[in-house]
């Protein structure tokens, strides 16, 4: 029997190169893509409620920004939703469900993502310039070499949109989860910190304090994605 030889070196960063690099700029121009369809749809639906609530009550107001070409927010009343897209290209952790399922199993390489993630923060910690304050990291969009994708959130976020194998990523998808990220958001209320954490306040911050607020603000003081009551998804 003959041994199998060992390919050269040259040979397999050439096929590295050829195979896995290829693939993740592949991965890498879908999300931008991607990402430039989010950053339409958001303007849209922004434009909509904006000129719903011009008519219902002007002092709750809607505006889409842009922020160049990663980067966009909503401020939707008190509430900012920042999205973001990273520019690397991930795998997925080995550890995930995901992985158990066929579709992966068939082709591994739908296991690697390009993902956009999805911030929530007080829009009066941007106009008062709250340095301190705590943003959230509500929502992450994973969009694979197929466009097939899934939402990684908290509560609704993490049910809805898990269906890797059969969720091709278009314009009515992509409306559809804003819709939710949006609704999550707003329905995410502010919360009294506990009285401990905030009962004592140094004479600089005082000093500062109608200039700029240094208490930290958030929706839930000390909150952090991983470690939230809520299970992720």
């Amino acid at each position: 029997m003959t041994r199998k030889e060992t390919p050269a070196p040259r040979t397999m960063v050439v096929d590295l190169l050829k195979g896995k690099s290829v693939l993740k700029q592949n991965i890498f121009g879908i999300t931008r893509e991607t990402f430039a369809m989010l950053k339409e749809v958001v303007q849209e639906m922004a434009a909509d409620l904006s000129a719903v609530m011009a008519k219902a009550d002007e002092r709750v107001t809607v505006q889409y920004r842009d922020k160049g070409e990663l980067a966009c927010e909503l401020k939707v009343a008190g509430d900012i939703i920042i999205f973001h897209m990273h520019t690397n290209v991930f795998r997925l952790e080995q550890g995930h469900s995901l992985w158990k399922n066929s579709y992966l199993e068939e082709d591994e390489m739908r296991g690697y993502f390009g993902i956009i993630n999805m911030y929530n923060f007080l829009s009066d910690s941007f106009t008062y310039n709250r340095g301190n304050d705590l943003g959230y990291l509500v929502s992450r969009l994973f969009v694979n070499k197929d466009r097939h994708y899934f939402l990684q959130g908290k509560r609704q976020l993490g049910f809805l949109y898990n269906d890797l194998p059969g969720a091709a990523l278009g314009r009515e998808e992509l409306k559809a989860l804003l819709w939710s990220v949006i609704i999550y958001v707003i329905d995410f209320d502010l919360l009294t910190p506990p009285y401990d954490a905030v009962n004592q306040v140094t004479v600089s911050e005082m000093n500062e304090l109608n200039a700029n607020l240094q208490l930290s603000t958030g929706k839930r003081l000390g909150f952090r994605f991983q470690a939230d009551t809520d299970d992720i998804h």
